[in-house]
């Protein structure tokens, strides 16, 4: 049925987007959904032809039905994460608030440029949004401090904190915004919201 597709389906079979797509308690949002299925597709396309741009072109025939496509992606770099960055116009890097913070961005930065110059020229980085930001913690000031030293205008203004609300929304099925829309992450989540607009 067409309740058990998911974006594993659409990758590794000739479905078309529109199977996959589900309507959601938002008018005009979207989503596709996944399961623990996803992390053996990696696996299934490594020896398709042309299999960095699988995802685009099965993105391709509803491009221009929504303003925004976004794109989660697994929080490593393999053939998953290449195939939504040769689809994308643009990446946003979210940053843990932790000690070795720094050093990871600067190494995600050297493979961006280097998807740019071989499989997409048109992608950008339009910023670093910091996370799990601990305001009783000395030393994720201090990684905010940094990260906005290191990479100014880059940084949006926005950070997102560590809170129970965010954690507890998944589980209910609810987006923040739903469930609980006065929480500090519900607020944090929308202000970082309207500075991607801005950017875009």
């Amino acid at each position: 049925s067409r309740n058990d597709k998911t974006v594993y389906e659409l990758l590794v079979t000739s479905i078309s987007i529109d199977e996959v797509l589900f309507s959601t308690a938002f008018d005009n949002l979207h989503i596709v959904p996944s399961t623990k299925n996803l992390s053996g597709a990696e696996v299934e396309i490594v020896n398709v032809v042309s299999r960095e741009t699988i995802l685009l072109k099965k993105l391709e025939p509803i491009l221009d039905q929504y303003d925004f496509i976004i794109i989660d992606c697994p929080p490593s770099l393999g053939l998953l994460t290449l195939n939504a960055l040769v689809a994308s116009k643009y990446t946003i890097i979210p940053v843990q608030t932790e000690y070795f913070a720094l050093e990871g961005v600067a190494s995600l930065i050297n493979t961006l440029t280097l998807v740019q110059e071989n499989f997409n020229h048109n992608l950008e980085i339009l910023g670093i949004v910091l996370t799990m930001f601990d305001t009783r913690t000395s030393l994720n000031r201090q990684v905010v401090e940094n990260t906005k030293r290191f990479f100014g205008e880059l940084v949006f203004d926005a950070v997102i904190p560590r809170s129970i609300r965010l954690s507890e929304s998944p589980s209910h099925g609810l987006p923040i915004l739903l469930y609980s829309p006065d929480s500090k992450g519900s607020i944090a989540y929308y202000n970082f919201t309207q500075e991607v607009i801005k950017r875009v």
